[in-house]
């Protein structure tokens, strides 16, 4: 019975199946390496024969990174065999992960290498995450670009300017430059160029005695705008600035004259109309204050008769003198007659003496 319990028969079988688990996970371990070394086993030995520096292993675990092994391989194979093999694999796989365009930017490190431009690898992906093509940049510096002015986006085809005479000029420039690599990052744009040049014509036009003098001379803008540093903060370098083109526009100064004198004109109509109102006005008062006067007059005559009347009562006034006095008033009418001097008698009363 004891022996029956303690049989080493199900620990064999036991043993038996952990063998036959742990033999299939080996492999199924060896099967899935087996499966990446296959997938990457071409790049791989590509790589050992341009003795790009990859190794397998660091393959194999790309794809676990989501890094591709072919970008970083074909891009590495590249650098190599143009002489620019200190930028190492783990270099690549970072700017790859920062999702950076790496063609581009070992394309841009190639053409500086062969155009003795100093572009380390460092510099070249910080553009390259800012935003800016590496490679255009680089290609600029060796070749340099020509930038209209203004520009298109502006929807402007000339630049307007008015000389110290006030004749208008329309001018267009053409702006030739290169990029400045080590101001790349944090550069102004050709946007900034452009508005600095027709600033530059404008104060240059501006500063004319006369248009004649830019018409004869265009040069002198192009000497006026380069001397004025134009570049400074920019990711250009300004070369050259080469007027394309010099219009004579309409005479601003003649109409600033003549709206100029419109308005003067309006003023001065408002000023003496303003003037004939209150004269108007001034008049309207006197004639009142006449009015006024002579309603005093009238009062004052009227109490004549009751001065004359107490005067009689108070035995002041007698007969004879109120005749004398007629006497006389009536003489002095008929002078007045002959001497052409006829007074109007005011009404209810006698005439003015």
């Amino acid at each position: 019975m004891i022996n029956a319990i303690w049989s080493p028969q199900p620990l064999l079988a036991l043993s038996n199946t952990a063998t036959f688990v742990l033999g299939g996970v080996i492999l199924l371990v060896l099967i899935i390496f087996a499966y990446l070394v296959a997938n990457v086993l071409r790049l791989w030995v590509q790589a050992q024969l341009t003795r790009a520096d990859v190794g397998l292993l660091t393959l194999i675990t790309m794809p676990f990174r989501k890094v591709q092994p072919a970008v970083i391989v074909n891009n590495k194979i590249t650098l190599v065999k143009a002489g620019l093999s200190t930028v190492t694999t783990n270099d690549l796989e970072s700017h790859y992960l920062a999702g950076g365009r790496l063609e581009k930017v070992c394309k841009a490190m190639i053409a500086a290498d062969r155009a003795n431009i100093d572009l380390d690898w460092k510099t070249s992906t910080a553009i390259d995450l800012a935003g800016r093509d590496v490679l255009e940049a680089v290609q600029t510096s060796v070749n340099p670009k020509v930038i209209d002015c203004p520009g298109v986006s502006s929807g402007k085809e000339t630049i307007d300017a008015v000389a110290a005479d006030g004749i208008q000029l329309k001018a267009r420039a053409r702006v030739t430059v290169r990029t400045n690599i080590r101001q790349l990052v944090g550069g102004a744009t050709e946007e900034t160029i452009i508005a600095r040049v027709g600033e530059g014509i404008v104060s240059a036009i501006g500063s004319s005695h006369t248009h004649k003098e830019v018409l004869a001379n265009p040069d002198r803008i192009s000497k006026a705008v380069l001397a004025r540093s134009l570049d400074a903060g920019t990711a250009y370098e300004i070369l050259s600035i080469d007027i394309a083109d010099v219009d004579v526009g309409v005479n601003i100064g003649s109409r600033l004259q003549a709206d100029q004198a419109e308005a003067d004109t309006k003023r001065y109509k408002a000023e003496a109309e303003k003037r004939r109102a209150m004269a108007v006005a001034a008049e309207q008062e006197f004639r009142a204050k006449v009015e006024e006067n002579r309603a005093l007059v009238v009062l004052a005559e009227a109490e004549v008769p009751k001065a004359m009347a107490d005067a009689f009562r108070s035995g002041n006034m007698g007969i004879m003198d109120y005749y004398r006095m007629k006497n006389i008033d009536a003489d002095t009418s008929m002078r007045r007659s002959i001497g052409g001097d006829q007074r109007k008698k005011p009404e209810g009363g006698e005439p003015h003496a």
